[in-house]
């Protein structure tokens, strides 16, 4: 259970390190507005910036949905596994 909580929370830092890297380079115009991270992409001229852009939005969701895995999906799957070898059992 401990490596599983370990996993989900490499995953979330993996993650959001990665989201803020990209989220400055390619969404942040200035870092004296308030629309940080989330505004429109500024910049995306060639195939590499448009890579850099999904590559943010990749680790945005890798955020989420890491974490949820590990933590939820997993573990309910085992106990969902787990009894349903108990009810074939009796």
């Amino acid at each position: 259970m401990a490596d599983e909580f370990m996993k989900g929370l490499a995953l979330f830092a993996l993650g959001g390190l990665g989201w803020i890297t990209f989220g400055g380079w390619y969404r942040t115009p200035s870092y004296y507005e308030i629309s940080q991270l989330f505004g429109p992409t500024q910049g995306v001229e060639s195939v590499y910036d448009s890579v850099g852009v999904f590559a943010g939005d990749a680790f945005f969701w890798l955020m989420f949905i890491g974490p949820a895995v590990f933590w939820v999906l997993l573990p309910a799957g085992r106990q969902l596994r787990e009894s349903m070898a108990e009810d074939a059992a009796n």
